[in-house]
């Protein structure tokens, strides 16, 4: 009875959908940011490859197995990191130019 009586007093109305609005209010200021950071990860990921080939040679030359296995690890992480900003800043600009 309670429940009948609770379906004609609710009654349905359509969930809004309100667009899509820039946080930023198209602030250069904040793409700015955005677009150094980007170009500071391919930077740092680029000197962390330089650095790490260096290690690995400076481990193989002087007998120091350690150093050697250290820079093919950084380098490996360094290509990774290569990999995810190849990722993710396409998709940043994607959402930047959806967003403006």
């Amino acid at each position: 009875m309670l429940l009948s009586h609770l379906s004609d007093v609710v009654v349905a109305a359509p969930i809004p959908n309100p667009a899509a609005v820039d946080p930023t209010g198209g602030s250069s200021a904040i793409q700015l940011l955005i677009s150094y950071v980007k170009w500071g990860v391919l930077i740092v990921c680029g000197v962390v490859a330089v650095a790490s080939g260096a290690y690995m040679a400076w481990g193989s030359m002087s007998d120091r197995p350690d150093a050697a296995h250290k820079g093919k690890r950084a380098f490996l992480f360094s290509a990774l990191g290569v990999l995810a900003s190849a990722v993710a800043i396409p998709m940043i600009n994607a959402v930047q130019s959806a967003a403006g």
